[in-house]
């Protein structure tokens, strides 16, 4: 006897599944003189926050923030390859199999909005059934069974997928005032730029009173090097990782902030005054590039058929070698693959010198940045807010995609008010009914809320963590702190 046909569900858009981005518009809150703005928290339901306040030191103030309620369940989302949205056609054809295999489908059309520099789209999830949080095992049993009829699905979590919700959200905020601080601003990828280390780790050795995570790191790089910032990293005056040319970055000097567009350029004139452009520090070089490593790599350049010349402080040539090598303190390396190491063959010999010239650009100034000991600039991702209004660049930062776009993750932020004040907040996420993180839109919203004039988003997800003196205060959604590539450490004065 054959089963049933079950009824197909569609839900449309916004009608059914409103997006949490009717706020964009509204003019941004004015900067609180003490405190937190007495406004309603800009997410969820209309209210004031509970909060609690600590002074870590003068000038510097620490909140904690909780605002809304668990009323999100889960559900059942249909997979196609590893993605839970999918074009009209797939998700009918998805809807029929799940019939098939005896359960309703729910077919829900959505649209991601546009931001800055990435349109609008509109898609289609398919999913089956709603189970409160404390019947997350029912959901599973139901992927269980599509599994068996040949349905890729998974249990999701109803609070992470971007649209309406009553939270609850759970927030750290700091927020330094230079009228009053005395301490700097610095940067730090802890004892090596190849290897991640923790936030703690990198703010226990600076005698920093609080940190957080910085910028994006490569994860898709040889395992050894997978510290390296996916974008600008200055430490004390010294540039360690490229720009992310236009990718957006926060400027930190002794104690002013600002967030702005940067490029980098590192050219290496040989003695014969042929010059080549230096594609990149610290990092795994791609064919025929020139790589320059820093002592601060932590580690031996890769190996690889190509071609290296050893450079002390001055420039001069100690040696030219295969790769592989030691960075030995004080000494620089150029690595050349491909048509990187015949250029370097060809006009680098040992006891020349190569004169290697470094600039970085704020692009929105078009003025170099003067790299002083005291000048550290952390790469962010993706622009938040600028001149107080929500300007979100994810493609021009590379995670123009819904799930970077629209779904809820746990975030690290970063901005600077109109009168120069440093905020900086963590939101946890990735824990139903506990917290469930935010949007790009929500981050915007969230920053604007506190004061920021201009706002970016750092790494997140397990990234995410805040420090106050030597604990993580907040809660790492892996469940343990992470390792990553660098860190904003606010250090007090000697």
């Amino acid at each position: 006897m054959g089963r049933n046909r079950m009824r197909r569900r569609l839900i449309a858009g916004a009608a059914a599944l409103a997006l949490t981005t009717t706020t964009l518009t509204a003019p941004a809150a004015a900067e609180p003189v003490a405190g937190l703005p007495t406004t309603s928290f800009p997410l969820g339901a209309p209210g004031i926050p509970k909060s609690a306040a600590k002074s870590l030191g003068p000038g510097i103030s620490y909140f904690t923030l909780r605002h809304g309620s668990a009323k999100d369940g889960y559900t059942v989302s249909v997979v196609v390859a590893g993605k839970d949205f999918m074009s009209e056609s797939n998700a009918q054809a998805q809807a029929d199999a799940v019939q098939v295999a005896g359960f309703t489908p729910t077919v829900v059309k959505f649209t991601r909005p546009a931001v800055a520099d990435f349109p609008a789209g509109d898609y289609y999830m398919v999913r089956v059934g709603g189970w409160p949080l404390s019947q997350k095992a029912e959901a599973a049993k139901v992927v269980k069974q599509l599994k068996d009829a040949g349905v890729s699905a998974k249990v999701d979590f109803q609070g992470d997928d971007g649209f309406v919700t009553t939270g609850p959200w759970s927030v750290r905020v700091i927020v330094v005032d230079p009228r009053t601080f005395r301490g700097s601003y610095r940067s730090s990828v802890g004892t090596s730029v190849a290897k991640r280390e923790k936030v703690s780790a990198m703010a226990t050795a600076a005698k920093a009173v609080a940190a957080v995570n910085g910028g994006f790191f490569d994860i898709h790089t040889l395992p050894a090097f997978r510290g390296d910032p996916t974008g600008i990293s200055v430490v004390g005056g010294k540039l360690l990782s490229e720009a992310v040319p236009g990718r957006v970055g926060l400027v930190l000097k002794g104690r002013t902030a600002r967030v702005t567009e940067l490029s980098s350029s590192v050219v290496a004139r040989a003695a014969d005054g042929t010059t080549v452009q230096v594609a990149g520090l610290n990092r795994v070089p791609q064919p025929d590039e020139v790589v320059l490593y820093t002592e601060e790599l932590g580690r031996e350049t890769p190996k690889d058929d190509g071609v290296e010349a050893v450079l002390d402080a001055t420039g001069k040539v100690l040696a030219v070698r295969d790769t592989g090598g030691k960075v030995t303190r004080g000494m620089r390396v150029l690595h050349g693959v491909g048509a990187g190491a015949d250029w370097l063959s060809e006009h680098v010999t040992e006891g020349t010198t190569v004169r290697i010239t470094t600039r970085v650009t704020d692009l929105r100034t078009k003025r170099a940045v003067p790299l002083t000991p005291e000048t550290n600039i952390i790469g962010g991702a993706v622009g938040l807010v600028r001149g107080g209004r929500t300007t979100i660049n994810p493609g021009r930062d590379g995670m123009a995609n819904t799930n970077m776009i629209l779904r809820r993750h746990p975030r690290t932020l970063a901005g600077v008010t109109r009168n120069g004040k440093l905020v900086i907040a963590v939101v946890d996420g990735r824990d139903p009914g506990g917290t469930i993180g935010a949007s790009f839109f929500e981050a915007a919203e969230l920053m604007r809320w506190l004061g920021a004039r201009d706002a970016i988003n750092l790494d997140g997800g397990g990234s995410s963590a805040m420090v106050i003196g030597k604990k993580v205060v907040n809660h790492p959604s892996d469940g343990v702190e992470r390792g990553v590539g660098d860190a904003l450490l606010i250090v007090p004065a000697p």
